[in-house]
């Protein structure tokens, strides 16, 4: 019998209980999903679906409830143990305790949802979702910050014991800004990820290097960037927040030497109040200032500011399903939007007449025409501008009218000028890669008059989180 009553906590608001409460589904942003006794929406940050719990509520709207399971009644089968001892507090691998099987099922579920909830759109039958061999030690791109505020756990804040010493290197915890959890081993990167990372903390506080303290705005160290690439070249850019020459130096040396097959070491002086690097000055310390990455025969330079998918492995697989998708003979004049550094522009472009690159970063187009080059690739072009500045009846009379345009806009889809432009031009084919179902359903949904899907695909990219990739093929309906 679900049973639920209020809890008044000291200077808190009123707050709700709900007794054996069943979790049901796995919604958006990696929470959880139950009902309450009076039909709405609770959303859980703690539980898997299959869990039975009694939950306090936190946030409370009209239309759903935010809680937490407090006591567990009765575990999911679709758990599994976490592997890493940060699971509970870190909030960087939120789907860790569910078995993979059922990360891959929800993921697929919540990208079908999406395009027939919100796009109300009518699909073929659904390729199945292509799972990631490697469920652990995927990325090759890794930032730590550093903070001389740790972030306490609760035993430690109810603990008499005096800590002394509160400095960390590690992920911001969710919702603090300024509090750092410090991480011993993360399993995302693939060695000597977390060797470079404990050695550089260990040595800043053997040798007094000041972590940052982002409150004050005051300290050395700020934050680490590792890149490892596919083959095995490794780039380290150590962010300090101001110029202390000795330590600096003190520091690079020494971990060029504990770390010989460091390819690029790199540092950066950044006062500013946060800690992008793209409008900073990037200095090469010991090795060349880019690595490379490799995929079928093509390589790829890499330096600090460069985009790259973070998953080399599956990004192979996504964009063999991308040049399939486009189904392309030799003859065909491709449009690649939001095109990055140019690497699906260059995947396909042996399959095509030629490939047109727009991408609103110059630094990544510059990147793109330099990799063409080293590629000896000459059938693309690239340019720099906003996609809805730069894509008009100008630039299509200047390169033709696509037959095929291929798509991986940013979390926020394409700009509705852009979605008018692609209706107005017509192409054959449209393929939409997306990162986010969602704005991925709204934008087809402006499209479905004049335009069928014949394939959708989802592809996990990012294992033992909720984020999935998915890929769309749109076909011109007859006149």
């Amino acid at each position: 019998m679900v049973k639920y009553y209020i809890c008044n906590m000291a200077r808190r608001k009123k707050q709700l209980i709900f007794e054996n409460i069943e979790v049901i589904d796995a919604g958006a942003r990696g929470k959880t999903v139950a009902k309450a006794p009076d039909g709405r929406v609770i959303f859980l940050t703690n539980t898997v679906p299959g869990d039975i719990v009694d939950i306090r509520t936190g946030k409370k709207r009209k239309a759903y409830f935010e809680g937490t399971a407090i006591k567990f009644h009765k575990y999911s089968d679709k758990r599994t143990e976490p592997v890493c001892e940060h699971f509970e507090h870190c909030g960087g691998c939120k789907w860790q305790n569910m078995a993979y099987e059922h990360q891959l099922t929800y993921k697929e579920n919540e990208v079908v949802n999406n395009l027939i909830r919100i796009g109300h759109l009518e699909l073929p039958e659904v390729t199945p979702i292509l799972g990631c061999e490697k469920t652990y030690f995927y990325r090759n791109k890794m930032e730590f910050s550093f903070s001389n505020s740790r972030w306490l756990t609760l035993e430690e804040i109810n603990s008499e014991e005096e800590i002394d010493n509160r400095n960390a290197c590690g992920f911001h915890i969710s919702g603090m800004w300024d509090k750092i959890l410090d991480v011993s081993k993360c399993h995302l990167q693939e060695d000597p990820s977390n060797a470079i990372r404990n050695f550089i903390k260990d040595y800043g506080i053997k040798n007094g290097l000041e972590f940052y303290n982002p409150r004050d705005q005051d300290g050395l160290l700020r934050t680490i960037m590792l890149r490892i690439s596919s083959t095995g070249e490794i780039m380290v850019v150590v962010q300090f927040f101001k110029e202390n020459r000795l330590k600096r130096e003190g520091l690079l040396n020494a971990l060029a030497e504990k770390f010989p097959e460091i390819t690029s070491l790199q540092y950066v002086i950044n006062s500013k109040g946060n800690d992008t690097l793209y409008d900073q000055n990037i200095i090469l310390f010991k090795g060349r200032d880019h690595i490379f990455e490799t995929m079928e025969g093509l390589q790829f330079k890499i330096g600090p500011k460069s985009f790259y998918q973070t998953n080399s492995t599956q990004a192979y697989e996504l964009y063999k399903i991308t040049r399939n998708f486009a189904n392309l003979t030799g003859n065909e004049v491709v449009y690649d939007f939001y095109t990055g550094t140019g690497t699906i522009a260059q995947f396909v472009a042996k399959n095509a007449k030629k490939v047109i690159g727009v991408e609103s970063v110059p630094e990544a187009i510059e990147d793109a025409k330099l990799n063409a080059q080293f590629n000896n690739i000459e059938n693309v072009e690239f340019y720099a501008g906003d996609m809805k500045d730069v894509f008009n009846n100008s630039f299509i009379k200047k390169h033709g009218q696509p037959d095929v345009i291929i798509t991986d806009p940013p979390r926020d889809g394409m700009h509705k000028n852009v979605v008018a432009k692609i209706l107005e031009i017509s192409p054959k084919r449209i393929v939409y890669v997306s990162c986010n179902s969602a704005t991925q359903a709204r934008d087809l949904s402006l499209m479905k008059a004049q335009y069928n899907i014949i394939k959708t695909q989802a592809v996990d990219m990012f294992p033992q989180t909720h984020h999935v990739e998915n890929v769309v093929l749109l076909e011109l309906k007859d006149a």
